[in-house]
């Protein structure tokens, strides 16, 4: 194996160290959050407050010496608040482009579901394109180009729905939940002299992550885990319990989230397995249950997991 896939690996174990040093007990969450980093794909985490979302979202943006910027959602943000505007310059009697806080490498779009939804769509050319559009000129944003919302759950006050449209848009969805009672006792114990973000230390640099992006490119997908993979999608429009089932962008994000995922565990080939870790991540946020299904008691993660046990999984594989 070449040595620079080495080196990578060995960073990609520095972050996740530097990550956990600020969130305990969360080691599945932030491989996700590494695996939509080095996928090229955007994270919603919808938590209560104060589980350490931000906390989390900044010490990654600290330990690969990305751009961050911060963006707080409510009612009276404006879609130019987001993308910039174009300023008029009276003595060079031209207009001036000023940019938003998107671009950047790490966005943090904190508490999404409390701006309006004509505010939400201002991130979707972003999201998917990787641009922003201002008066008819086109501007690209920085790479690695990556956005974190926050949202809280849609029963509190003052919130708005995402629509399905930028829910799909999301590659992964993730929920921290609160720690444990051990690690709540140690998060208290190394906050008593500082904070954890003020230790944070670069690991890495923005030219590293793109050059682990295009390594993912090169993970290798057998044709049989390949049908696995689209197995798993189609079934979720075929299952009675679903109205909604996944896109087939939902196909091309888990396709991937995939690829990421094993790189980030040092192989240079997508398992079986890996698909059944991540499609509660990839697809969950993306299937819309009839409500006769729920009200018998159907959830999203009860109608996926029933979908994996359904689906064949292949045995013999090419590497």
């Amino acid at each position: 194996m070449e040595s620079s896939y080495m080196e990578n690996y060995a960073i990609l174990r520095n972050i996740r160290n530097v990550l956990q040093t600020c969130i305990l007990g969360k080691t599945d969450e932030i491989n996700m959050m590494l695996t939509a980093l080095l996928a090229g794909g955007h994270v919603l985490l919808e938590d209560v407050p104060g589980t350490g979302k931000t906390v989390l979202v900044k010490a990654l943006a600290k330990s690969i010496q990305g751009q961050f910027r911060r963006i707080q959602c409510n009612p009276d943000l404006l879609p130019t608040d987001i993308t910039g505007v174009s300023i008029y310059h009276p003595k060079q009697e031209t207009f001036i482009f000023r940019a938003g806080p998107v671009m950047t490498n790490i966005l943090l779009a904190d508490e999404i579901n409390r701006a309006t939804t004509k505010t939400q769509s201002a991130l979707l050319e972003s999201m998917e394109e990787h641009s922003v559009t201002v008066d008819g000129e086109t501007y690209e944003l920085p790479k690695p180009f990556l956005l974190f919302a926050t949202q809280n759950p849609i029963d509190f006050e003052g919130t708005y729905a995402l629509p399905e449209a930028q829910l799909d848009r999301f590659m992964v969805k993730l929920s921290l939940g609160y720690p444990d009672a051990a690690s709540e006792l140690k998060m208290l114990q190394s906050q008593q002299q500082t904070h954890p973000l003020d230790l944070v230390k670069a690991v890495t640099d923005a030219q590293r992550v793109r050059e682990m992006q295009e390594q993912v490119k090169s993970v290798h997908l057998d044709d049989a885990v390949a049908d696995y993979l689209v197995a798993v999608t189609r079934r979720t429009r075929e299952h009675p319990s679903v109205l909604l089932g996944a896109s087939p962008r939902a196909t091309i994000a888990l396709f991937h989230a995939v690829k990421a995922y094993a790189y980030i565990h040092e192989r240079t080939f997508v398992l079986p397995d890996d698909i059944k870790a991540l499609t509660p991540y990839v697809l969950g946020h993306r299937l819309m249950l009839h409500t006769e299904a729920r009200i018998n008691g159907a959830t999203v993660d009860s109608v996926l997991q029933s979908i994996l046990e359904q689906v064949k999984v292949p045995v013999r594989l090419e590497r």
